[in-house]
């Protein structure tokens, strides 16, 4: 069996979508973004590592929300919530995006959580907007080399550190994937 790193892998629900080192797009620089859908009309998915300043309260007035972190889901629909959590009772298996990794629906039912003490920062996420992109878009941008496609590393969790998570991946994917991870920002200062 091949090494999935060396196999060249199809956008799908649940897959990560990884921006290569020098994707001229400010709004994917170095980002990793999991598909929460994709079909024949299009795809939409969430910026995993791209933590805004601000907290949730200063997005609603439910001060129960207080200390949960915001992240940029992407440019689209920027005045729009969204959220990712880890507890399948509030979750359908059409909301399942990996394994124990639902897209929240309901934010009543998620409230409730809050209150209780069962949601947190560790099995919570808010998104601020989404990535999305229109019918054969994504392909087009991954046949003009813009994204790399891998499957969530073992053991990959909502809570892991935001600010590593795109060099984290590529170097789980091995290879000439891992040499890429080191890529320097900026290649003129090196």
């Amino acid at each position: 069996m091949r090494n999935t790193s060396e196999m060249k892998l199809e956008p799908a629900k649940g897959r990560l979508l990884l921006a290569r080192p020098y994707l001229p797009d400010p709004n994917f620089f170095r980002t990793v973004v999991l598909l929460a859908s994709y079909g024949k009309e299009g795809a939409l998915g969430f910026i995993l590592n791209r933590k805004l300043e601000y907290k949730l309260d200063e997005l609603l007035e439910d001060s129960s929300m207080l200390d949960f972190p915001v992240y940029l889901g992407g440019p689209v629909g920027t005045d729009s919530l969204h959220y990712l959590h880890t507890m399948p009772e509030l979750a359908g298996p059409e909301d399942e995006l990996l394994p124990g990794i639902y897209q929240g629906t309901n934010f009543d039912d998620l409230r409730e959580k809050v209150l209780l003490g069962a949601a947190s920062n560790d099995n919570t996420r808010f998104f601020v907007g989404y990535s999305g992109w229109s019918k054969g878009q994504l392909e087009e941008e991954i046949k003009n080399k813009s994204w790399f496609v891998a499957n969530p590393p073992k053991g990959f969790k909502l809570s892991h550190d935001a600010g590593q998570l795109w060099q984290k991946v590529l170097q789980s994917m091995g290879g000439k994937y891992r040499v890429i991870s080191h890529y320097p920002v900026d290649p003129v200062l090196n």
